[in-house]
């Protein structure tokens, strides 16, 4: 369900819904209100829309016709605002609060991620550093962070990956030597997960005012797999 900003008149439909001891139809609801049940009417039928109201038919218990009634869903509001940002401040300030061990911590956090993140190849099948690329290329475009290969001569790989765009740019501002490592690694882990014949070896942040560099080179005897 998409996430968006309610209207506080909307709102108050909710609220009142949900602070009922049972069923309320539109004329109810619109008397506790205030307001013209057209009103009321439109608001109902986008919270059902939304999932968060059901509407019902309430059969008389007497003579008369069935009255059209409405009662909230359970569960948490949806429609609320988020603090996925706060959220990432909280950890990386704790991950931060671990000292020295705290940049390998994130980078391994980083490896973890490519690898589960990378669109895998074929089993049995060990990708060209071209082929490599582009898939981990296609990865950060994914995430967000506008890659652009660049430094490759004919038929083969290139030597850096301009990063145009920082998907997490105000805590990387906040806490580079911990979002940076993740990058890092999460470039890393792809590639190791894709057995790839070359591997990232270190990230440049605001290498220039408009981007970072990632640096890539084959992997040598001294690799580590």
């Amino acid at each position: 369900m998409a996430i968006t900003r309610r209207s506080p008149r909307r709102r108050e439909v909710l609220d009142v819904l949900r602070a009922a001891a049972g069923p309320l139809g539109v004329t109810e609801t619109a008397e506790r209100i205030g307001v013209h049940p057209n009103t009321v009417r439109f608001h109902l039928d986008a919270l059902v829309a939304e999932g968060l109201v059901e509407r019902r038919i309430e059969e008389p218990s007497g003579p008369g016709r069935p009255r059209t009634v409405y009662v909230p869903q359970p569960g948490m509001d949806r429609g609320g605002t988020r603090g996925y940002r706060l959220l990432a401040q909280i950890l990386l300030s704790q991950l931060a609060s671990r000292g020295p061990e705290a940049r390998s911590a994130a980078t391994e956090a980083g490896r973890a991620w490519g690898r589960y993140l990378v669109d895998p190849l074929p089993p049995f099948r060990e990708p060209t550093a071209e082929e490599a690329v582009g898939r981990l290329v296609a990865l950060l475009d994914d995430l967000g962070f506008d890659p652009v290969p660049e430094g490759s001569g004919a038929g083969e790989p290139p030597e850096r990956i301009r990063l145009r765009h920082c998907p997490f740019l105000e805590l990387a501002e906040e806490y580079g030597s911990l979002v940076c490592p993740v990058h890092l690694g999460l470039m890393q882990g792809a590639l190791t997960e894709l057995r790839a014949p070359l591997t990232a070896t270190g990230l440049e942040p605001f290498a220039e005012p408009d981007s970072c560099l990632a640096h890539v080179r084959p992997l040598t005897s001294l690799d580590v797999p």
